[in-house]
């Protein structure tokens, strides 16, 4: 599926409509090259989901949670962007993180990927003469949610 994203309001309506099916234990994996709109929307979802703070780039810290009530469900963004192995994903202690919670995460194969997870919303985002475009590819969790097909 190819969502054109002309300005922040249509980001804004792809970010609410994944906030709004988001469940525990599914990934956003967000990728596309540096300045394509990965924090963008990820902090788009994460507003989307109730936050009403300032949602930092987890760049340097790589993981930033967030809990209800500021938030629907338990949330971890990650930027994976700095890890030079997949195993450091596991020396982060990425699973404790990730128990219970849904997780939206930036350079997703720079921790291996996770697209094999039934519950990823795998998401290319590409710069266009419009603004930008996101390649969405829905796993077999989203598919059975009716509105990914």
């Amino acid at each position: 599926m190819i969502v054109d994203l002309p300005d922040h309001a249509a980001s804004a309506a792809l970010a609410a409509r994944i906030a709004a099916d988001l469940r525990a234990g599914d990934v956003v994996a967000l990728s596309g090259g540096l300045g394509a709109g990965k924090t963008t929307l990820a902090r788009s979802i994460v507003a989307a989901l109730g936050y009403q703070g300032e949602v930092p780039s987890p760049s340097f810290a790589i993981i930033e949670t967030y809990d209800p009530p500021a938030v629907r469900l338990p949330l971890v963004h990650a930027d994976f962007y700095r890890l030079e192995d997949p195993a450091e994903a596991d020396e982060i202690g990425l699973d404790d993180y990730r128990f219970g919670a849904a997780m939206l995460a930036e350079w997703p194969d720079h921790a291996g990927g996770f697209t094999h997870e039934p519950g990823c919303l795998s998401i290319v985002l590409e710069s266009t003469e419009n603004g930008r475009r996101a390649i969405v590819t829905p796993g077999r969790d989203w598919l059975e949610r009716g509105s990914w097909t």
